[in-house]
C-alpha cells in the first residue's frame, strides 16, 4: 500500500479511529492492532511474502531471548550467527542472487569459457533491506549486552513490523522503538497535530517535487544522447531533488503517521542540501542507514582508530557496502566508492567534522564562502546520483561525457518553468526551516496564524492538484 494512494487515505483514518476509540482500553489491544494492521499494509503489496517477515520475526524473537539466558561465548556466537544467516540469508537470495550468478559468468567468459548461468524470476520483497537491518540491529545489541530482549510477543512482533515505517524506513533501533510498544499511549493533539503537519510535508514533497521531476528526469536519462551537455546537467539536478523529495518525503509521511499513534520515530533526514562538505551531507542524509553502517560495520572495523591507512580501508568499505545495500548494481557501487574518493580529502585534512553546526545558525543568508560550499557540495552530489539513476556504469560514462560536451553552453533544451518555481518555493521554505524538525515545524517562529494555515491550505492545494497517478517510492526497490 502507497502513502500516496487512494487506499492509504482511507485505511490511515479508519486505523486511527479503531486505535484510540475502540482499542484504546488495554496497551496490549493497541499493539495488538497495529500488528494486525501491518500485516495487512505490507500484504496490500504481495501477502506471500508476509511469511519472510513472520519467519524473520520468529528467528530474532527466539535468538533474543536465548542470548539473555546464555553466559557461553561460544553459544552466544552461535546463536547471533543464526540471526545472521537467516537474515542476511534471505537479503542475500531475493536480492543478490543474480547479481552474483551473471557476474560469476561473466568472469568465465572473460577467461575464454563461455557459461550460462542458472538465473532465476526473483521478486524483491518490499523493504526487506530495511527490516532486516531493524531485526539485527536487536539481534547484534543483545548480544553486545546493551539491550535486553522482551518476552512479550506480540509487542516484538508490532516493532518489526510497524507499518509507518516498516518498507522505507527510517531504520530504527530496538532500544529506541520497541519500549515505546510497552508504555501506556495517550492521544495528544499537540503531537498528532504535528504528526498531520509532516505528513503534509511529505505528501507535498513526493506528489508535487519528487513526481514532477521524474517526468523529466525519465525522459532526458532515457534519451540522454539527444540532448544537450546542458540539459543533461539539469537531468542530473532534478534527479536530485526527485530522489530526496521522493525518499525524505517517505520518512516525513512514515514519521508524522508514526506520531499520530503517540510514537517518535527518529530523524532520517535534516536539510542534507544544504550541507557544506560531503561529509555533513552524510551527516544529514538517511540517517538511519549512515548510523546503521557506523554503529555496526564502521566502528567494529576499527572505524577512525588506527593508522591512516586502516581509516582509508574502512571509509571505502563502508561507502561502497552502503552503496551495495541500495542494489545490485555496479552502479551502486560505483556510486559508494565515489563517495568515499569525495570523503578522503576531508579525511586526510582532518576536516571531516568541521561543520557540526547548522548553515548560517541564525541568520538569514549564509555568508559567500558558505554559499560556495553548499553549491560545491550539492554539484558533486548530483554527479554522484548520475550514476546511483544510470541502467549501467557504461551509460552513466556516456552521460556524463555528453555533459562536458561543448553543448554544456548552450541553454537547456527542457526548462519546466512551473517545476522550477515549485522547487524554488521548495528550497525557499527547507532554508526558512532548517533549524526545525520539519518544513511546517512553525512552532517555534513568531509567524501568525493567517500565515501559517495559508501556507497549509496552499501546499495542501498543490498536492490534491497533483494527486491521483500513485507513483511508487524510489526507494521501494532497495
Amino acid at each position: 500500500m502507497l502513502f500516496n494512494s487512494i487506499e492509504f487515505a482511507f485505511f490511515l483514518p479508519i486505523v486511527f479511529l479503531l486505535y484510540w476509540f475502540v482499542f484504546n482500553k488495554r496497551l496490549r489491544d493497541q499493539n495488538l492492532l497495529l500488528l494486525i494492521v501491518s500485516y495487512f499494509f505490507y500484504g496490500w503489496w504481495d501477502w506471500r511474502f508476509l511469511s519472510l517477515i513472520a519467519f524473520s520475526s520468529v528467528v530474532d524473537y527466539v535468538v533474543g531471548i536465548r542470548l539473555s539466558k546464555t553466559e557461553a561465548e561460544h553459544k552466544r556466537k552461535l546463536l547471533l550467527s543464526v540471526s545472521l544467516l537467516v537474515n542476511l540469508g534471505f537479503l542475500g537470495f531475493f536480492k543478490y542472487f543474480n547479481f552474483f550468478a551473471e557476474n560469476f559468468a561473466n568472469a568465465f567468459t572473460l577467461f575464454g569459457q563461455p557459461f550460462e548461468p542458472a538465473t532465476l524470476n526473483i521478486i524483491l520483497p518490499v523493504g526487506i533491506s530495511f527490516y532486516t537491518f531493524q531485526t539485527l540491529s536487536y539481534t547484534i545489541d543483545i548480544y553486545r549486552k546493551k539491550l535486553t530482549p522482551t518476552t512479550n510477543a506480540i509487542q516484538f512482533f508490532a516493532f518489526v513490523s510497524f507499518f509507518p515505517q516498516l518498507v522505507a524506513g527510517p531504520i530504527e533501533r530496538a532500544g529506541n522503538l520497541l519500549p515505546q510498544f510497552s508504555k501506556y499511549r495517550s492521544f495528544e493533539y499537540v503531537k498528532a497535530a504535528d504528526g498531520m503537519k509532516q505528513i503534509l510535508w511529505g505528501l507535498f514533497k513526493k506528489v508535487v517535487i519528487a513526481d514532477n521531476c521524474a517526468v523529466y528526469v525519465n525522459d532526458i536519462f532515457s534519451n540522454y544522447s539527444d540532448y544537450s551537455g546542458s540539459t543533461l546537467l539539469l537531468g542530473g539536478v532534478l534527479f536530485a531533488f526527485q530522489i530526496y523529495g521522493d525518499f525524505s518525503g517517505y520518512s516525513d509521511i512514515a514519521i508524522g503517521t508514526a506520531r499520530l499513534f503517540g510514537f517518535h520515530l527518529m530523524k532520517n533526514f535534516a536539510f542534507p542540501y544544504f550541507s557544506r562538505d560531503i561529509a555533513e551531507f552524510w551527516r544529514r542524509w538517511h540517517i538511519s542507514l549512515s548510523t546503521w553502517f557506523r554503529d555496526y560495520l564502521y566502528i567494529p572495523l576499527g572505524g577512525s582508530r588506527g593508522p591512516l591507512s586502516m581509516q582509508v580501508k574502512n571509509i571505502f568499505i563502508i561507502f561502497i557496502v552502503s552503496g551495495f545495500w541500495h542494489g545490485a548494481n555496479w552502479t551502486f557501487i560505483v556510486w559508494g566508492a565515489l563517495n568515499a574518493a569525495y570523503f578522503l580529502p576531508l579525511l586526510l585534512m582532518d576536516k571531516n567534522r568541521q561543520n557540526l553546526e547548522i548553515v548560517s545558525k541564525g541568520r538569514l543568508f549564509p555568508s559567500i564562502k558558505e554559499f560556495f560550499s553548499i553549491l560545491l557540495t550539492f554539484l558533486i552530489t548530483v554527479l554522484g546520483w548520475i550514476f546511483f539513476r544510470a541502467e549501467s556504469v557504461q551509460h552513466a560514462i556516456a552521460y556524463l561525457a555528453g555533459i562536458m560536451s561543448p553543448s554544456f553552453f548552450s541553454l537547456p533544451e527542457i526548462l519546466p518553468l512551473y517545476l522550477a518555481i515549485l522547487i524554488a518555493i521548495f528550497i525557499t521554505i527547507e532554508w526558512i526551516q532548517r533549524e526545525q524538525e520539519h518544513g511546517l515545524s512553525f512552532e517555534n517562529r513568531s509567524l501568525s496564524v493567517p500565515f501559517r494555515w495559508s501556507t497549509y491550505l496552499i501546499l495542501a492545494a498543490l498536492v490534491a492538484s497533483f494527486f491521483g497517478t500513485e507513483n511508487s517510492f524510489i526507494y521501494f526497490q532497495f
